[in-house]
């Protein structure tokens, strides 16, 4: 064999290897492509699963400080009522007749307590206590406290009567209202005389003269 032969042979002897590695990595990178691209689809999974996760976390913290902002006065409300219920029951207790003679000290003492109640509330509402008088309404369980049924004209089931009234922080009950519920109309006594007849034994009451 010549020096020239000899030359072109270890030339080609490199790139022949070249040829040949590449063929074995692109082999090998169509048999795992599967695998890589399973690999991606359960990483980007994961992402989407974690972010979506943070995000969840996020809205409930910011939920969680809303509630606690909104509700931080749920003690302090809660003690106030007892004052709300003394001033009404002070108004209350005044008749209208003692208004028109009161002296002038006297009405003076009346129009502090009702500014004294007036303010109370307005300072209740402005911290989200509102007050609950369901008289006329359907009763609710989530919001009246039923103390009494009595019979009444309206309808079954409605509030005739709020002895005690309630009231609501936002969306939650401070207080359940105190209520007496309709059992709806009481039966119609029977007349005596029908009573009488209905209780007689069958065909007692048939003419037999003819």
């Amino acid at each position: 064999m010549s020096e020239n032969e000899n030359n072109q042979t270890e030339t080609e002897t490199p790139e022949t290897e070249v040829d040949d590695n590449v063929e074995a990595l692109d082999a090998g990178a169509v048999e795992q492509e599967p695998d890589l691209r399973e690999e991606l689809a359960k990483t980007r999974e994961q992402m989407f699963r974690v972010a979506a996760e943070a995000e969840n976390t996020r809205k409930r913290a910011a939920r969680e400080i809303a509630d606690a902002r909104k509700y931080a006065v749920t003690g302090l409300a809660r003690d106030l009522l007892d004052v709300a219920d003394n001033l009404a029951r002070a108004l209350a207790a005044i008749s209208d007749d003692a208004r028109d003679h009161a002296s002038e000290a006297l009405g003076g003492l009346i129009s502090g307590v009702e500014l004294t109640d007036k303010t109370l509330h307005v300072a209740l509402d402005r911290h989200g206590v509102r007050k609950i008088d369901p008289k006329g309404e359907k009763f609710n369980p989530n919001h009246h406290q039923a103390v009494a049924q009595i019979p009444s004209t309206a309808p079954a089931g409605e509030v005739v009567e709020v002895i005690q009234p309630g009231y609501l922080l936002g969306d939650r009950t401070l207080r359940a209202a105190m209520v007496a519920v309709s059992s709806g109309q009481a039966p119609v006594p029977l007349d005596p005389e029908a009573a009488s007849e209905s209780d007689a034994e069958p065909g007692s009451n048939v003419d037999t003269t003819a």
